[in-house]
């Protein structure tokens, strides 16, 4: 989902539960989102760390410095320490997450033949089915 896919569904809520008295425009909408994102991160420069209630906790952690490679040449690369930003999702949004989220797939380099499956990978080959007899054979019996 994008920005412009958030603005619109709350443009639409808003406008659709008749919470303003008049409409609200899917621009101020994008005021106000932006404003909201704009407010989590000064918050995050001037406090390192930001809890929203039912949502999560979002902080920021200092990376060390660390020895890397470069993939192409394979040169070693120092890596300068760096300030990223962590989030833990709340006790509320784990537990809908759990329930009723739809899994995406990785993203990842795709095989270049996904016809041919390795056999230890391939599902299970489905049981044959009792074979039938005949009206001969149960007159034998």
């Amino acid at each position: 989902m994008t920005k412009k896919e958030i603005v619109r569904q709350l443009c639409e809520k808003a406008n659709s539960e008749k919470l303003l008295k008049g409409t609200l425009t899917q621009l101020a909408t994008k005021e106000i989102v932006q404003w909201t994102f704009d407010a989590i991160i000064e918050t995050l420069v001037a406090d390192g760390r930001i809890e929203l209630r039912n949502f999560g906790v979002f902080e920021v952690k200092q990376r060390k410095p660390r020895k890397a490679r470069n993939p192409r040449t394979g040169e070693r690369v120092d890596v300068e320490a760096k300030n990223v930003v962590t989030f833990q999702p709340g006790k509320e949004m784990e537990e809908r997450v759990r329930k009723f989220a739809k899994a995406i797939e990785p993203k990842g380099k795709k095989r270049k033949n996904a016809k041919t499956e390795h056999p230890a990978h391939a599902a299970p080959a489905a049981p044959a089915a009792p074979a039938e007899q005949s009206p001969a054979a149960e007159t034998a019996s």
